[in-house]
């Protein structure tokens, strides 16, 4: 059967090269160091920046596998891993990235003490994936030479889409900026791990990357991964429903495992914006005013975590920045099961444990001055759906993936809890992240920066309501 996509649960690369290696850039993470001169920009800039067209030239490719499972560095972790349910609700879902960008010149001596491949497989006696590596698989590792611009890339300017779309990886990547910095880029299927996962991912490697000088380096307990796919315990056979619903997609014997490729629209815009504590606490009293004058009997049944009162203000400025006009807007997010399944398993599990929850708001409510109000209402209601328990509606998570609605769905990924900003590899602090999804911020003074991708116009209206919405309260 088809494979999905390379994984590396676990790498660390050092190349020994006079390399002076430079950014790589993706939707998902961007990360400059101190190390720029670069001015730093506001919470937006309306202005586009347009860079000459780039070209990315291969230098390299190669294939790195782990060592023996009898030699002094290997890694001990399974060879194979089945999906659980929370996996397969993923399956054909595309590869999610990760990259961090540095400014200072690295030198990199070949280790693959850390590697370990795996690849979803389907025999045709069974119902469900699971994951396997083969001795003498091995992960693809390119090396490449990109002339784009790298202050521009890594700017606060919104930059075009394509722009970044020949420096997306395929397992993982080193894209040098002669003379600018580099970048080291991952790509990992859902269907293998969640945002928490290959958050603690990038910490090892990095935890090992800094301390390589140690022979017998160990990582610390809260970054050890822990395997034990048997904690997940589904009695309702949720992972049969789910690959069934899969393969019956296309026919009943439909039995491909290859993912959906979703690209942005041609002329889409990146953006980032920074809600700041000042801005957090703004949107609170604001919120608490407007509760007030609506005399809701008990204001401290309404949400209003940092995280609903981001999303909320997000999820009111991109409906009037699109001029959404159907009668409904859902917003999706999702939520760490670790703590609430019954028993709650390791914070460090390896895998998907997240599930989905969405927000329902009439989408004319969200644009009357008390869209705020509307939006955080519905993403309470949603997080209050989790008294039911996590896994309440889980039969019908990838029917839902097949339904025909006219409501406009708005997604959410990642989450400022992940600290990525923790991330230390030895180089040098990190100084800006870019997320399509929510993230810690990168300033002291901020909490979550927000990415987004638009067309032009929508975001240059989305950029004037995020920043006038928060000085004009």
């Amino acid at each position: 059967m088809t494979l999905m996509q390379d994984l590396v649960i676990a790498h660390f690369l050092k190349y020994e090269n006079d390399l002076k290696l430079g950014t790589w850039t993706d939707p998902y993470q961007l990360v400059v160091t101190k190390g720029s001169q670069q001015p730093q920009p506001s919470n937006f800039h309306l202005r586009l920046a347009m860079a000459n067209p780039s070209s990315v030239k291969v230098i390299e490719v190669c294939r790195v596998a782990p060592p023996p499972p009898s030699s002094p560095g290997a890694f001990a972790s399974p060879s194979s891993l089945p999906l659980t349910f929370f996996d397969i609700r993923w399956l054909r879902f595309g590869r999610s990235s990760a990259f961090i960008s540095t400014k200072c010149l690295l030198t990199l001596q070949h280790r693959s003490s850390l590697i370990q491949y795996l690849k979803p497989h389907l025999a045709q006696d069974s119902q469900k994936p699971v994951l396997s590596y083969v001795q003498g698989d091995a992960i693809s590792l390119t090396i490449a030479e990109s002339n784009a611009d790298f202050y521009h890339l890594s700017s606060g300017d919104f930059v075009e889409a394509t722009e970044y779309h020949s420096l997306v990886p395929h397992g993982c990547i080193i894209t040098v900026f002669p003379n600018c910095g580099f970048s080291i880029g991952t790509s990992m299927h859902h269907a293998i791990l969640d945002g928490k996962t290959s958050t603690l991912f990038v910490k090892s490697w990095a935890h090992i990357c800094k301390h390589d000088d140690q022979s017998n380096s160990v990582l610390p307990d809260q970054l050890k991964q822990f395997y034990d796919r048997r904690v997940i315990q589904d009695p309702a056979q949720l992972g049969v429903l789910y690959s069934n619903s899969y393969r019956n997609k296309d026919g009943p014997n439909n039995r491909s495992l290859m993912f959906w490729e979703r690209k942005p629209p041609p002329g889409s815009i990146r953006g980032t914006f920074e809600f700041t504590r000042a801005d957090i606490e703004t949107l609170r009293q604001l919120l608490k005013a407007k509760l007030a004058e609506q005399k809701q009997e008990d204001i401290r049944s309404v949400h209003v975590s940092t995280f609903t009162l981001a999303c909320a203000y997000t999820w009111v400025c991109i409906v009037k920045a699109e001029e959404i006009n159907s009668e409904q807007t859902r917003l999706a997010f999702n939520v760490d099961c670790r703590s609430r399944l019954d028993p709650p398993i390791s914070p460090n599990y390896f895998g998907n444990c997240i599930a989905g929850r969405t927000a329902v708001a009439e989408t004319k409510a969200l644009f009357g001055e008390d869209g705020l109000v509307v939006a955080v209402n519905a993403i309470s209601e949603a997080i209050k759906s989790l008294e039911k328990g996590v896994l309440d509606g889980a039969e019908n998570w990838v029917s839902r993936l097949f339904a025909v609605t006219s409501e406009r769905m708005l997604t959410l990924a990642g989450s400022h809890r992940f600290g990525v900003y923790e991330t230390d590899f030895g180089w040098e602090d990190q100084r800006r992240t870019r997320a399509i999804s929510f993230s810690d911020a990168k300033t002291d003074a901020g909490v979550v920066d927000v990415g987004l991708v638009l067309d032009k116009h929508s975001m240059q209206v989305f950029a004037s309501l995020f920043a006038k919405g928060l000085q004009n309260p």
